[in-house]
């Protein structure tokens, strides 16, 4: 089953009208998001209410700033899956752009909370905001959704190892190549889902036959070799290790990531597969021996064996 996935463009079906929606980008779906839909769902449960996570795409700093560097934790095929593992009925869209952006917060309650949403409650993070400018916070979506018959809740920040678990100290561990925090702040490794793309067969000529991925708009990890898990279209799990970055032993220099799983020979092209990161190795180096780089290749593949066993 696969939870049916809504967006701004059109209003929501009738049975799923008189929702508590958990309200927010979720782009992580982190400890701390986890626990605002965890309240929506339970609040949801308590009244035979159906559930609904929203979320936005783009995320908004991309439209204002779309020089940005890249910085996704999630692709929305990914967030929906954990929506649904989470108990989520339904996930919401909002399509951003800068109509979108441009509705004041008196609108976005009306019109589209309880108008085009029908929604009768609404969970957030207590930092939340919301309407043009960020105009509307907590305490006003209480004000304006009360006439409506919409409540509005909040939770509260999630603390681990005594500072509060965000995105931003998610992404500042992958890009320093601590992966054990990221799991932990996840509840989940990192992982970066994409489509089996033809390259240079440069690692099946090594020995090491690899699965090119394009990284798209997710956050740079530390470049470099991590233990890795392949999870493959149909629910396999395998074991591998992977190289991110530029791959500075080949001309020309091309941002992959390309993991190589182990005892593996089936034909992956084409296909979408996730990978996820368990441990960094070592930094990217450059090779102008072959002879050296498929022997360190050799050892990474140890190293990373070691650590997933």
């Amino acid at each position: 089953m696969t939870i049916p996935r809504l967006t701004n463009a059109e209003p929501v079906p009738e049975p799923l009208r008189g929702a508590i929606v958990a309200l927010g980008n979720f782009d992580g779906f982190h400890l701390g998001h986890q626990a605002v839909a965890g309240e929506a769902i339970a609040w949801a449960r308590a009244e035979g209410r159906p559930a609904i996570i929203a979320t936005f795409d783009p995320h908004p700093v991309r439209v204002f700033q779309p020089d940005a560097p890249w910085f996704r934790l999630t692709t929305l095929d990914q967030r929906q899956r954990l929506f649904e593992a989470a108990g989520a009925d339904a996930m919401f869209i909002f399509e951003f752009d800068r109509a979108l952006a441009s509705v004041p917060a008196e609108e976005f309650v009306r019109r589209i909370l309880h108008e085009e949403m029908g929604v009768a409650g609404v969970v957030t993070g207590d930092d939340f905001t919301f309407g043009y400018k960020r105009g509307g916070n907590v305490a006003l979506l209480r004000d304006l959704g009360a006439p409506l018959g919409i409540e509005a809740r909040t939770v509260g920040p999630v603390e681990e190892g005594g500072a509060i678990v965000s995105s931003t100290r998610i992404r500042d561990a992958l890009r320093s190549g601590d992966c054990a925090t990221a799991t932990r702040l996840l509840t989940r490794p990192f992982a970066i889902e994409g489509e089996v793309q033809h390259g240079d067969k440069n690692g099946r000529k090594l020995g090491f036959p690899t699965a090119n991925i394009d990284m798209g708009h997710y956050l740079r990890p530390r470049y470099g070799v991590y233990a890795v898990k392949g999870r493959l279209p149909d629910g396999q799990l395998l074991d591998g290790a992977a190289n991110i970055g530029i791959r500075p032993s080949f001309d020309p220099p091309k941002e992959l990531l390309e993991p190589h799983f182990f005892d593996f020979s089936g034909d992956l092209y084409g296909q979408t597969i996730e990978v996820e990161f368990h441990a960094f190795l070592r930094d990217e180096m450059k090779f102008d021996d072959m002879d050296k780089l498929v022997a360190q290749i050799a050892q990474d593949c140890a190293d990373a064996k070691a650590v997933l066993a």
